[in-house]
């Protein structure tokens, strides 16, 4: 009999409850007893959307981010954290945030850095090293939903970060080799998987997903040291890999001493019959068949098709799952009541997938007859899709086909350009700028709400919001700032409100999917060839520039991070969906020209993510992912100013290709990584200007000026000063007003006594 189970679940709750509970403890609105208990109802929730497999995830859930649950787990949360009288929970939100519910202004520290979790839009908190780190076990968290679970009645199977990829993962700050840690790491390890064990645990997920990327072969004899040590440990463990393809580590894989291999069967199905011929006999094989990361349907006969053999070959030694933990997914199709019934016909949400998943264990258990009649409704919806006409455009299909280099061309050189630009503009040395966003005020999300219901007219709308971006040109004025922003109030999501005008989108109700902590996004689905209809953007950005007499940037999202942030369609490649997101982006570009906006951002926070994981196959992505957002960016004329942004990613190894994109600024994150951007800039002389992020914008911590002076400061040594921009990590929609002036005033005088001392002016 096929056994079926599951790598994780989303934690944030269908209504996004758990978002709600830590927002209402971080401002004291609620109790940490408050938030405990609405974190128990969840996972217990979780856990009975999951009855219908045979093992159930237990540890996936987190209040804030699965690495950082690991590292206060292993003892390892940063020094700063644990000061003071604190208790475990607010160290922990220390660590995530730089500040915990009950800490005061005095009593901020830095947050934990935050990046991508491997490609997907999914930010982790990097784990801390240093040459005398001391791993210390604290199983309590990890224990008590164990014994929740069980007293559920839940067949539970705990799941926990491998010790190389929570190495891999991590950051030693004096520069040491984490690898040197993995002796007595290990040792907290056996010690956790021990008191697992004792509990009662017969098997135990342990996730090494960094298997899928290049490993040398000091890592590669890391993992076999490790897993023989932990082999001694009275429990099956289940090694799972996802995100890629194992190539040269997929013998390794095989070859570990555990008790069963997980392996990413859709996005690595080429390498599922090697596995059968070297998996040991008496080893499980678990199969990731349906898609973790995305929400089409799954083809569950053709998925049959290559299945049918396998189990036949290993019987009771196959397990089914989902590729990857289901985290990166919305939780429930069926309380989605507004989409467009044929498109809902053809996605598959968290709760369907393990329907699905069902579904093929028991066609493989009892035959293909015992669920013949899921078989055809599945056949019906995938042929409605490949066959509906809303799915092609014959126009956008040609504008494709006619893209050639020409368009990703500017006309002058970045010299000629910026000489044009400077006359034009004329900015002070060391200009200063936002990200893009404002405060999102409970007032601005119920006037977009109101007028989505119905209840507000266009115009009422219109002038409510137009209220909105005169406050905000007011504000920037009265703080200094150079260049100035709209501030995005009729925005829901930087990705969103774009998808939302273009053709090719549909939209979820409840399709949230956690980003971070408490912030969750809601991707849009691209079904569809992408075409722009109308201007999207042209009329607020032309609204805030008849305010003020200082230039305003038209705000725009890139063709990557929109294709990057987005349900992807899976019937054509990712290249093509971007070109088209391109050319649409491209006729709004020239709108916002034609309508005399002579700056221009054109966010790109998403193209990191977007790399495949490993490095040898980098230059194929980037190639086209950089030629979209040109395509996007460069019909302009010399003299608008195009910029762009990336945020909360490692960008130092891929510098050369950001500068191939030839904005003329960059603002990019730098703050909450500890400025280790710059290190890039003193090996490589980036050609056009750039504004390093000053401070972090996802920590409710104020900077000082003093502190934002030391980062421009520490920039200036690497970038000269005529292209250096000041500006914050990010866009301010989640910070609160009275966070954002004080933090933008400092910005600001920073900016203007750096220019007196440096006799800028």
């Amino acid at each position: 009999m096929v056994t079926t189970h599951n790598l994780g679940y989303p934690r944030v709750g269908a209504r996004r409850e758990l978002k709600f509970a830590l927002e209402n403890y971080w401002q004291q609105k609620s109790s940490s007893q408050d938030l405990l208990e609405t974190a128990t109802a969840l996972r217990q929730q979780h856990w009975q959307d999951q009855s219908v497999l045979d093992l159930v995830p237990v540890g996936d859930f987190s209040l804030y981010d699965h690495v950082l649950d690991m590292s206060a787990t292993l003892g390892n949360l940063p020094a700063r954290a644990q000061h003071g009288d604190a208790s475990e929970l607010d160290q922990y939100f220390r660590a995530a945030r730089g500040r915990s519910a009950l800490d005061q202004e005095s009593c901020c520290v830095p947050a934990g850095e935050m990046t991508k979790w491997f490609d997907t839009n999914y930010h982790y908190i990097v784990p801390e090293f240093c040459k005398d780190t001391h791993f210390k076990l604290n199983p309590t968290r990890l224990l008590d939903q164990f014994a929740q679970a069980q007293a559920s009645g839940s067949k539970a199977k705990p799941v926990i970060i491998g010790p190389l990829t929570y190495l891999w993962l991590g950051k030693a700050k004096d520069g040491s080799d984490p690898l040197t840690l993995l002796p007595q790491l290990l040792n907290v390890y056996a010690e956790l998987i021990t008191a697992l064990a004792e509990a009662g645990a017969q098997w135990i997920q342990i996730d090494e997903p960094i298997l899928t990327v290049e490993l040398d072969a000091k890592w590669q004899h890391a993992f076999t040291t490790s897993y023989h040590r932990l082999n001694s440990c009275k429990v099956s463990l289940l090694l799972a890999t996802y995100f890629g393809c194992l190539k040269e580590n997929l013998h390794l894989a095989c070859e570990l001493p555990v008790a069963g291999l997980h392996l990413d069967a859709i996005s690595a199905q080429s390498e599922v019959s090697k596995v059968l011929d070297w998996l040991p006999a008496h080893k499980i094989l678990s199969l990731g068949v349906l898609d973790g990361r995305n929400i089409w349907k799954t083809k569950l006969e053709q998925t049959l098709q290559w299945l049918e053999p396998i189990h036949k070959r290993l019987g009771d030694r196959l397990w089914l799952a989902c590729s990857c933990s289901l985290l990166h997914v919305p939780f429930d199709l069926d309380s989605e009541e507004t989409l467009d019934g044929e498109i809902k016909s053809w996605l598959a949400f968290a709760k369907q997938k393990l329907i699905e998943l069902k579904v093929l264990a028991k066609a493989l258990n009892e035959g293909r007859d015992s669920v013949a009649q899921e078989l055809n409704e599945n056949r019906r919806a995938l042929q409605s899709r490949m066959e509906s006409p809303r799915v092609h455009n014959a126009l956008m299909e040609k504008a494709y086909e006619s893209i050639s280099s020409e368009l990703g061309k500017r006309k002058s050189p970045y010299s000629t350009r910026i000489a044009a630009q400077n006359s034009l503009l004329n900015l002070p040395p060391l200009p200063t700028t936002t990200i893009g966003s404002f405060p999102q005020t409970a007032d601005i999300r119920s006037v977009r709400r109101r007028y989505k219901q119905g209840e507000l007219n266009a115009s009422e709308y219109k002038k409510l919001i137009q209220k909105e971006v005169r406050y905000c040109i007011s504000q920037q004025e009265e703080l200094g700032l150079d260049v100035l922003v709209h501030g995005e109030p009729e925005r829901n999501d930087m990705v969103e409100y774009f998808g939302e005008q273009l053709e090719g989108f549909t939209f979820s109700q409840f399709g949230w999917v956690q980003s971070y902590g408490s912030r969750c996004v809601k991707p849009p689905i691209i079904f569809g060839d992408v075409s722009r209809p109308k201007p999207m953007t042209v009329d607020w950005t032309s609204y805030a520039q008849s305010l003020t007499k200082k230039p305003v940037k038209g705000m725009l999202t890139g063709p990557v991070t929109i294709l990057n942030w987005s349900f992807v369609r899976d019937d054509q490649a990712r290249s093509q969906t971007c070109y088209q997101i391109a050319l649409a982006i491209r006729d709004e570009v020239l709108d916002l020209e034609k309508a005399g906006v002579n700056i221009i951002q054109i966010d790109e926070a998403a193209l990191r993510e977007g790399l495949p994981l490993r490095r040898s196959e980098w230059q194929s992505y980037l190639d086209w992912a950089i030629d979209a957002f040109r395509i996007s960016a460069n019909g302009v004329k010399d003299t608008t100013q195009i910029h762009t942004h990336m945020c909360y990613s490692e960008f130092n190894d891929i510098i050369d290709s950001i500068a191939r994109m030839d904005a003329d600024v960059i603002t990019i994150e730098s703050s909450r990584s500890d400025n280790e951007l710059f290190e890039a800039f003193e090996s490589f002389e980036y050609p056009n200007q750039i504004g390093p992020g000053v401070y972090d914008i996802h920590s409710p911590n104020i900077p000082s000026e003093a502190s934002i002076i030391d980062v421009i400061r520490n920039a200036a040594k690497c970038i000269p000063n005529e292209r250096l921009w000041i500006n914050p990590d990010c866009g301010l929609k989640t910070r609160k007003w009275e966070d954002v002036i004080p933090a933008l005033g400092h910005m600001v005088n920073a900016a203007k006594r750096l220019r007196q001392e440096l006799a800028l002016l």
